[in-house]
């Protein structure tokens, strides 16, 4: 594969197909500077040499009914992570300083349920409000699970920015991850977020499992749904999970043509690496900026990472800057 004229194709407004993106998962770890060098002249395009910071909250912990294999909270595992109810309008609001002071773009509110109760999106929405008062740049995302139309505009008008509900995998590997709930409610839910003019972050994990045509199907379905952003997390096996001691096939070169991938793919939308980049891409962390023009930063819901000082430090050191807000 010529991936220079790959990458001309999509920056003239072209497509790659599923057998090109295919290939780049496939492709030999000596073509793997040249799929970067792709990617990373399509990112420049649309998003220059800058990086953007996302700081997330845990606002309701350990309590999901869900049975999402992979997940450190679902209702299957069993394990000592911090249990709580939702936090307080409050609290939330509190947080959102941390966000500010790490030069966070976006602050993400995320609680493990189904679905969110009435008064549960009652308080995220008056946190949204009061926390738009207070820092009217700061971005604000949810993540609350499954939404109705009506819960969706609920949350727009409150401020809320954008909705995080992530597809994890394709369609065909989805029952050997989640069985709680369909394939078909996940995207349910993306199109309403569409709907009703929220941005769509919907991504998904890699190393579950999963062939790497699940991974280029996982791909074309976001796009389908014209996200706006896409997490790529990489498993990372949690103690007590259906996946905890599954061995991860991912080595850190098979990440970065992953996150490759996802780029050709979606050569508009913002790509994030997401949990699991310390314990996967280890060494080359940084290489990930090529591909991805955004990450999460001082650690994950359950788990810790990185702290906002390493991460300025590996942006800058690799050639990159820190969006600001305005």
């Amino acid at each position: 594969m010529d991936w220079k004229v790959i990458s001309d194709r999509v920056l003239d407004g072209g497509n790659i197909t599923e057998e090109e993106a295919l290939a780049i998962l496939e492709s030999p770890d000596d073509e793997l500077l040249e799929v970067l060098q792709g990617a990373f002249r399509i990112r420049r395009k649309y998003f220059g040499n800058t990086v953007s910071l996302h700081l997330l909250r845990n606002v309701k912990s350990g309590k999901c009914p869900e049975d999402c294999a992979f997940c450190s909270q679902s209702t299957s595992a069993i394990n000592d992570v911090e249990r709580y109810d939702f936090q307080t309008v409050e609290s939330i609001v509190e947080g959102a300083q941390a966000a500010v002071d790490r030069n966070a773009k976006r602050y993400c509110v995320v609680s493990s349920t189904r679905a969110p109760a009435p008064k549960e999106l009652e308080t995220i929405c008056e946190a949204a409000i009061q926390i738009k008062r207070k820092y009217p740049d700061l971005e604000i995302c949810s993540s609350l699970g499954l939404l109705t139309e009506e819960k969706a505009i609920r949350l727009k008008d409150s401020g809320v920015d954008r909705f995080n509900h992530n597809l994890e995998t394709s369609e065909n590997y989805f029952s050997e991850v989640v069985t709680t709930h369909e394939f078909e409610d996940r995207v349910n839910t993306a199109k309403i977020v569409k709907k009703v003019g929220l941005d769509l972050c919907c991504g998904g994990l890699f190393g579950m499992g999963e062939s790497l045509q699940d991974r280029v199907d996982l791909a074309f379905a976001l796009a389908d749904l014209n996200v706006d952003s896409v997490p790529i997390n990489f498993l990372d096996p949690r103690p007590g999970t259906e996946f905890a001691g599954k061995p991860n096939p991912l080595k850190p070169n098979d990440c970065l043509r992953a996150l490759a991938m996802v780029r050709f793919v979606i050569p508009e939308t913002e790509v994030r690496i997401a949990g699991g980049r310390e314990t996967t891409l280890r060494d080359l962390q940084p290489l990930a900026l090529y591909p991805a023009n955004s990450m999460f930063t001082a650690g994950y819901l359950t788990t810790g990472g990185q702290s906002y000082e390493e991460d300025k430090r590996m942006i800058e050191d690799a050639g990159f800057e820190i969006e600001m807000n305005a």
